[in-house]
C-alpha cells in the first residue's frame, strides 16, 4: 500500500490556518487602549501616534485597536515620516 505523502516527524504540531484562527491571532496583537509604557520592554520612552504606540527605546510598534488608519496616514504625512505619493 502506497503512502499519501511524507509523515510529519514525531513531536511536530500541524496547525490549520482557518480564517477564525487568523482573526483570533490578530486580535491578540492589538492593544485595547493607549498605554504609558512599551508592551515589549516596559520602557516609558514611548511616542503616542493616532493608531500606534512607538517605543523609542527598543523600536517596537504596537497597534491600538479601533483607531483610524486614515488619521495615522495623515499624521505621518504631516510630520514628515512619509513622502506623499
Amino acid at each position: 500500500m502506497a503512502e499519501a505523502g511524507p509523515r510529519p516527524a514525531r513531536g511536530t504540531k500541524v496547525v490549520l490556518l482557518t480564517p477564525e484562527r487568523m482573526l483570533a491571532r490578530a486580535s491578540r496583537r492589538f492593544l485595547t487602549e493607549r498605554t504609558s509604557a512599551c508592551v515589549k520592554c516596559g520602557s516609558r520612552f514611548v511616542e503616542h501616534e493616532p493608531a500606534f504606540i512607538h517605543c523609542r527605546y527598543c523600536g517596537a510598534i504596537a497597534r491600538i485597536a479601533n483607531r483610524s488608519l486614515l488619521e495615522q496616514e495623515e499624521f505621518e504625512l504631516r510630520s514628515g515620516l512619509r513622502v506623499a505619493s
